[in-house]
């Protein structure tokens, strides 16, 4: 059996806003569908590459939130993407923090209100 997680939504209030805010702030495309009568934005899924990928939803059920679960998103350089989410309005929550021998940490709080994670691998 492989890792349990598989897929993640971020809940939004304003899909465009989020889509320019994720777009920006790491360098992705995002595409749009709509699944289940709500608005979402997926981010690319890499075959063959670790990791998850999921999308932001917009729907009756979803709610942006600074509490409950939390998601990491990798980056390459954790100051960088914490230096260009600042500059797209989000803000820093936990700063860049290490994590044992794993990498390095940080939290922000993106345009839509939620708590999101970043994760930077420990380079030899």
């Amino acid at each position: 059996m492989g890792n349990l997680g598989s897929y993640f939504e971020i809940p939004v209030a304003d899909l465009e806003r989020a889509i320019g805010f994720y777009q920006s702030a790491f360098g992705v495309e995002l595409f749009r569908d709509t699944i289940h009568e709500n608005e979402m934005a997926f981010f690319p899924l890499h075959q063959g590459s670790s990791g998850i990928t999921g999308a932001l939803a917009k729907g009756q059920v979803y709610r942006p939130s600074t509490s409950g679960t939390l998601i990491y998103l990798s980056t390459e350089d954790i100051d960088a993407s914490l230096k260009k989410i600042e500059e797209l309005g989000g803000e820093v929550l936990f700063p860049k923090t290490k994590a044992a021998s794993y990498g390095w940490v940080a939290e922000f709080k993106d345009c839509e209100g939620n708590r999101i994670a970043l994760f930077q691998k420990m380079t030899s």
